[in-house]
């Protein structure tokens, strides 16, 4: 929602090539590297992340979160978009969110589309 703090990142949606749109497997969202190093710490093992419906998502953070592989993967945010609209997407045209940090570990995820 517009004007819930200038804090935040824009990410977008994220498949893994052959998403199940039936369980939400194999979605997420990614975020850049610079938005990684900023809000997320190395000692965190996994974060919460609110949905527009109040529903609240914990995810693991991987290794290879750390490495490169820079989204959050969950198969309850892949429930959610596909429930939304917002997936599946069009090729290379993936949704937009905003990911605001709300607290220690946790963030709110918000469509701006």
């Amino acid at each position: 929602m517009e004007g819930e703090g200038g804090e935040g990142m824009i990410v977008s949606g994220w498949n893994n090539g052959s998403p199940d749109n039936r369980t939400g497997a194999g979605y997420g969202i990614r975020l850049s590297k610079e938005d990684r190093d900023r809000y997320f710490r190395r000692e965190w093992s996994s974060v919460e992340v609110e949905l527009e419906n109040g529903e609240v998502v914990e995810v693991r953070l991987s290794n290879s979160f750390w490495r490169g592989c820079v989204e959050l993967r969950s198969s309850k945010i892949g429930r959610w978009m596909l429930e939304k609209g917002y997936a599946p997407w069009s090729k290379g045209n993936p949704p937009k969110f905003k990911l605001t940090p709300v607290g220690e570990r946790k963030f709110k995820l918000r469509n701006i589309d």
